[in-house]
């Protein structure tokens, strides 16, 4: 198998110039209708296909992962995450996984940059009062007032990549920077930083003012923020969360925003992908959470740049090499 004769199926239509480029380099077969694929449908489709190219609606389980084609030898997936995919069950088939990291970190960052903005400032609740009838009562001393950010505690769960970028934009705004996270991070990092770590995580959502989320999903982080932890939080603090959408227990995150355990939140991914709580919606048109349409990574250079890296694995792979983005299995026992 080289790379002008393999056989490419992916899942999900991807950024022109990346089609273009994948047409040109592999034997490709593109979907017609750019939506997400069923179990059965990645079944038949790739009985015919050596490499499958998949995104985070694919849901590759182990039972879906056993029944692909007898020549699927790679899952290049288009994204960082690889929550969707069943990597152990994937390496038992002798399987290789591979991902999109780093080339989202900047967007991510900014991202959530915007959304720590977005809550405290009113910025949707503003733009609405103007769109509603084009007018508004005018300047006032008590007219939309909203929270400085300047000298406020940024408490970020999660200093990799990505929280180590906020950071870095969070101190321009003038947040004093706070983590948690699995380990301590080396001196010089928290000096570049000036970022203060907690190796208890109740003990910072006590003591922040705004809280973001940037931590893989895993078992030990699901509902990692829960109605106890929510309720550690002060009366005056913001939850930001575009990282993933099990980190929070949503429906204790709607209790406490109800209530005013906590001022608000800003969400861009959700329990329900495609049917948001009608509860978070609510509250969304209350103007007390801001809510985005998985909109963290959603910049063209960042899609070119994760079809780009899908076609340096898919290549690497190919020529006999080791991807240079290569998922590995869980380790056992």
């Amino acid at each position: 198998m080289t790379g002008s004769t393999a056989k490419i199926f992916v899942t999900r239509r991807l950024p022109a110039l990346i089609e273009e480029r994948m047409a040109a380099l592999f034997d490709t077969h593109f979907i017609g209708e750019d939506r997400p694929q069923t179990s059965e449908e990645l079944i038949v489709q790739s009985q015919d296909c050596d490499i499958l190219v998949s995104t985070i609606t694919d849901q590759l389980n182990a039972e879906v992962i056993g029944a692909l084609g007898k020549n699927v030898r790679m899952i290049a997936q288009f994204g960082n995450g690889v929550d969707n995919v069943d990597v152990n069950a994937a390496s038992a088939r002798g399987i290789t996984v591979t991902n999109t990291p780093s080339v989202l970190t900047d967007d991510t960052a900014d991202m959530a940059m915007a959304l720590i903005l977005a809550v405290p400032r009113r910025l949707i609740e503003g733009s609405q009062t103007l769109l509603k009838d084009g007018t508004w009562p005018g300047w006032s001393p008590n007219w939309m007032l909203g929270r400085r950010l300047a000298g406020k505690r940024l408490g970020i769960v999660g200093l990799g990549r990505i929280g180590m970028a906020v950071a870095r934009r969070a101190r321009a705004f003038g947040l004093e920077i706070h983590y948690f996270g699995r380990s301590r991070k080396p001196g010089v990092v928290e000096e570049e930083l000036d970022a203060h770590y907690w190796d208890n995580l109740d003990e910072m959502l006590s003591a922040v003012d705004i809280v973001t989320l940037h931590t893989p999903s895993t078992e030990k982080t699901r509902n990692i923020i829960n109605k106890e932890r929510l309720a550690l939080m002060k009366d005056d603090a913001y939850l930001v969360n575009l990282a993933r959408p099990n980190l929070i227990d949503e429906k204790a995150l709607i209790e406490a925003v109800q209530l005013g355990e906590i001022s608000g939140a800003a969400l861009d991914v959700f329990e329900h992908h495609k049917v948001i709580n009608p509860a978070l919606l609510d509250l969304a048109r209350q103007d007390k959470i801001v809510l985005t349409a998985h909109m963290g990574s959603a910049t063209l250079e960042g899609r070119i740049e994760m079809g780009e890296t899908v076609i340096v694995n898919m290549r690497a792979f190919l020529d006999g090499h080791q991807p240079p983005h290569r998922v590995l299995p869980d380790r056992v026992g």
